[in-house]
């Protein structure tokens, strides 16, 4: 499997890392080891970049890996995003990581912050080492500290190095991730019953924003629900783009994650089924089908700035193929969107630049468990009934 198949898998299985958790904290420190699941995507960033010619502690050394999360956190109770936390640490790096203890960048970018947290709570109770819980404490300020006030989302980066890290991020779990973690500590949830009344309180204050504001940014097409875009501007809500290749749209992979969120409220308002439901209608709608993304491999590795690829990317007419969704979809339209670097919307997928063909995920398989078998099941706990109106047996 890829680093980039790993990391996507990863993804869908964060969702369930709570009972992959609760069984390592069945038993002694060290016995199992913690999830490391949350951190695929930092791993696939850092290695795409460095390699993965280096050493690595096991996963089942939690003092160890806990140990280069409290070494990686800076002293504002953050993290910057894309390191690798099971990296065993020369002294060199030792000294690096000090060294930029009190700078001011943070992130939540890829699934960074709440997945620290939740990994130092649980080293917390295993070990029973208070430096964890503590660490994961100001992390958790940290998170809540950087909650926008005026819609309760969060900003890609703090500070902001580039406009579109200001505005407020659904891409790459930035919304959801934070707010799984809220729900499981407003709730005590194991690791999170170490929290106090008090910490439990404000995380489920700040999961009602959260929610609240959730459901405020979900695109609307006339009076139809859609999905959500990957950016918004914090004041106005406004749908925006990210980088210059992530043009304004709605975003069918950061769909996909929240309505994992949304569908594992265990009593949905009524605000919450209609999200539910017109984002699952929504995500079948655009579905692609007769084509498959084809991966052809080169003669000679080719490298960019960003990463090297021995691959080109094509999409390949097959009827037979599962269905395909875009990463992008036209607000107005739902047309794909597909664009390069220089900003300019293309309207074919070999028209994209083979650096971004091969460095970017503009097609994948993302809604398929979704709605084959997660949103049916959450349909008949829910309602009852099946998408054809019969009653659930």
């Amino acid at each position: 499997m890829t680093g980039s198949a790993r990391f996507q898998k990863g993804i869908r299985r964060w969702a369930a890392s709570a009972a992959a958790m609760a069984l390592a904290l069945a038993g002694p420190a060290g016995a199992d080891g913690l999830s490391v699941i949350g951190f695929d995507d930092a791993v696939h960033h850092w290695q795409l970049k460095r390699g993965s010619d280096y050493p690595r502690h096991d996963e089942s050394d939690v003092r160890a890996i806990a140990d280069n999360l409290l070494l990686m956190q800076r002293n504002h109770g953050g993290w910057v995003q894309n390191r690798d936390p099971l990296q065993v640490m020369s002294a060199g790096d030792v000294k690096q990581l000090l060294a930029e203890k009190g700078e001011t960048q943070g992130s939540f970018d890829n699934r960074n912050v709440f997945t620290q947290i939740e990994y130092l709570m649980g080293a917390f109770v295993l070990t029973g080492e208070q430096q964890y819980r503590e660490a994961a404490t100001r992390g958790l300020d940290y998170l809540l500290r950087n909650q926008f006030e005026t819609c309760g989302g969060w900003p890609h980066s703090v500070p902001a190095q580039a406009a579109y890290q200001s505005r407020l991020t659904v891409a790459d779990e930035v919304f959801s991730g934070p707010l799984t973690l809220l729900r499981r500590i407003s709730e005590a949830r194991a690791p999170f019953d170490a929290f106090d009344a008090e910490t439990r309180a404000t995380a489920k204050a700040a999961l009602a924003r959260g929610e609240d504001c959730l459901l405020r940014l979900q695109v609307r097409q006339g009076d139809t629900l859609t999905g959500w875009a990957g950016q918004y501007d914090p004041m106005t809500l406004a749908p925006m783009g990210g980088r210059t290749f992530e043009l304004t749209a709605i975003v069918s992979q950061e769909t996909v994650a929240i309505l994992d969120y949304l569908m594992s409220i265990e009593s949905p308002s009524p605000e919450v089924i209609a999200s539910v439901a017109g984002a699952a209608e929504w995500l079948r709608a655009v579905q692609i089908e007769g084509w498959r993304l084809e991966t052809v491999p080169l003669q000679s590795e080719q490298a960019y700035r960003y990463h090297n690829a021995k691959f080109d990317r094509q999409l390949v007419a097959d009827p037979g193929a599962r269905p395909l969704w875009a990463r992008f979809y036209d607000i107005a339209d739902n047309t794909p969107v597909l664009a390069n670097r220089d900003g300019m919307r293309v309207e074919r997928f070999d028209q994209i630049d083979p650096e971004r063909r091969t460095g970017y995920s503009w097609y994948g398989n993302w809604a398929s468990t979704l709605l084959d078998r997660d949103f049916p099941a959450w349909r008949c706990r829910v309602l009852g009934t099946t998408s054809e109106g019969a009653p659930c047996t």
